[in-house]
């Protein structure tokens, strides 16, 4: 009896054990590098269109959507990305990258994938000559969502990088 209660303990130990989560770390020092930077920025959203209807950041940048799961920036995104690009490299102000994402998944996978996001769009950034130490990264993760609606195009619209110059 003791035996079977004893290996019943160390198989629930390993499972637990097992279940435990961690954000993954995107650039190996466990920050947002500049993320300080930001703490008295406030977030606000402006759906006025730019052709698709919907856009949530400001400052002349257009919102970038993703597909399900994913943080590649997407060919029909190319328009959107190139319109970054010229206001990113006409201003001399700090550019905010803001990762989003539906409500699907842990909170932990989320901050993550919102991360990726925003590292993907900043890449591009990087790759059209606009410096890093312009440009901060965020991630809200789920927790800033442009429609709360259970429906396939609202999801769509919170699977989102917006912009914003650092004021």
């Amino acid at each position: 009896m003791t035996y079977k209660i004893l290996a019943l303990t160390a198989l629930s130990s390993l499972v637990f054990l097992g279940c435990a989560q961690t954000a993954p770390d995107l650039n190996g020092s466990g920050n947002v590098s500049g993320a300080d930077a930001l703490s008295g920025d406030t977030v606000s959203i402006d759906e006025t269109g730019y052709g698709n209807g919907y856009n949530s950041s400001s400052d002349g940048f257009k919102s970038l959507y993703f597909d399900f799961g994913k943080y590649a920036i997407s060919s029909d995104m190319e328009a959107s990305m190139q319109k970054n690009i010229q206001v990113a490299t006409g201003t001399s102000s700090k550019i905010k990258i803001e990762g989003n994402c539906d409500e699907f998944g842990t909170d932990e996978y989320n901050y993550a994938l919102g991360l990726k996001r925003a590292k993907a769009v900043k890449d591009s950034l990087l790759a059209q000559g606009v410096a890093s130490s312009k440009m901060v990264l965020v991630s809200f993760g789920e927790s800033s969502p442009v429609c709360q609606e259970s429906s396939d195009s609202c999801y769509n619209r919170n699977r989102r990088v917006d912009m914003r110059l650092v004021r």
